[in-house]
């Protein structure tokens, strides 16, 4: 019995994708709260700052979510603080952008700043 595949050849073509150039809307804010909080930025009050200047409300997961992406892209770095009583014997865990990560939130803003200009939809409302 033949092989049904004899004298065929397959080939698969994987093509992976470039990083993304641009931040979503949520890495976007994430980036811009730990620039915000420099020294202090972990994850609760990253979330906190999210919050209290958006009035969106954030999950926890979903900034830790966000904060893991970002350093695999190498737009933020984290360091370990030091273990705490309060927090069961657990270290924080701080961050801090990176030259590409700054690089990154800039183009992405300014992207969103060619969109926006001269859409009468929204004109007289400062983005």
């Amino acid at each position: 019995m033949q092989a049904a595949c004899e004298g065929v050849n397959i080939f698969i073509t994987i093509e992976y994708m470039p990083a993304r150039g641009h931040l979503g809307d949520f890495e976007l804010m994430v980036i811009l709260a730990v620039i915000r909080l420099d020294d202090e930025a972990y994850g609760v009050p990253i979330a906190q700052e999210i919050e209290s200047q958006s009035g969106r409300e954030v999950v926890l997961g979903s900034v830790y979510a966000a904060l893991e992406r970002l350093e695999r892209r190498g737009l933020v770095t984290s360091r370990l603080g030091k273990p705490t009583a309060e927090r069961g014997g657990r270290a924080k865990r701080y961050f801090r952008i990176t030259p590409g990560g700054r690089r990154t939130a800039r183009e992405t803003c300014q992207a969103l700043m060619r969109l926006w200009h001269g859409l009468p939809e929204v004109e007289g409302v400062t983005p």
